[in-house]
């Protein structure tokens, strides 16, 4: 009779909770699903387990429970309503966008810092339909982990109606070099070997392959290469 009387509590809580996780997170806003800011991650792990604990042990009573939603639900609101008020706020409660790429080359210091790797910023320009580095004039780590992407000029998109000249074929790269190892599949599928690629790189007055965090070659035979210490310094300024 208890098992019985338990099961209900926990159908009934699931039955009352679920409307109002539904109409808590309509409150909060588009940001708290869509894009998921840091504090709006902690209000979804914390509303996760309020919700998992008192639908899993019938002993908790359930009114406190109702409460705690509403309460984190004001306090997300308050603080959302906070960020956009005072600036310095915002700032502590969220990651600042991070460059990771300028004029071609990966910002090596900055992709250590937020822990991202050549595969995990290749695969997002890849999906942002970018397929050379050297075409990228600056890319920027967005504060929710989304890469932003601004391309050189002169690689923007047009539109077919503003231009009379015949497209050029596409080109893909291919790494070939990644944190000064040779990636041997690439160079055998691009029909070359490690002593062209050898020779490719003294052109650019590379002596060991060592040095090159990144490169790369597409189906012209261009080499693009960013080396783990450039020796530059420029960036875009970042105002958050």
């Amino acid at each position: 009779m208890e098992l019985l009387m338990d099961l209900l509590k926990v159908i009934f809580r699931i039955i009352t909770i679920l409307p109002l996780m539904l109409v808590v997170t309509l409150f909060m806003g588009k940001r708290s699903v869509g894009e998921l800011p840091v504090f709006d991650f902690l209000v979804i792990l914390t509303l996760g387990s309020v919700v998992g604990a008192d639908i899993a042990e019938p002993n908790i009573h359930h009114l406190p429970t109702v409460g705690a939603i509403i309460a984190i639900a004001l306090l997300q609101k308050l603080i959302a309503w906070l960020k956009i008020k005072n600036h310095k706020v915002g700032r502590l409660l969220s990651f600042e966008p991070t460059l990771v790429i300028y004029e071609g080359q990966f910002h090596i210091k900055n992709m250590r810092k937020i822990s991202y790797s050549i595969d995990n910023v290749l695969q997002m320009l890849r999906e942002k339909n970018v397929f050379q580095m050297k075409d990228v004039h600056f890319a920027l780590i967005e504060a929710n982990g989304e890469l932003s992407v601004k391309l050189k000029p002169e690689k923007e998109p047009v539109k077919m109606k503003d231009v009379q000249v015949a497209l050029a074929k596409p080109s893909v790269e291919y790494t070939v070099i990644m944190d000064g190892r040779v990636q041997p599949k690439a160079l055998e599928y691009l029909e070359v070997d490690e002593a062209w690629l050898q020779r490719e790189l003294l052109k650019k007055n590379i002596v060991n392959i060592k040095d090159v965090f990144y490169a790369a070659l597409n189906e012209d035979r261009s080499l693009h290469v960013t080396l783990k210490t450039p020796g530059y310094t420029q960036s875009v300024p970042i105002f958050h």
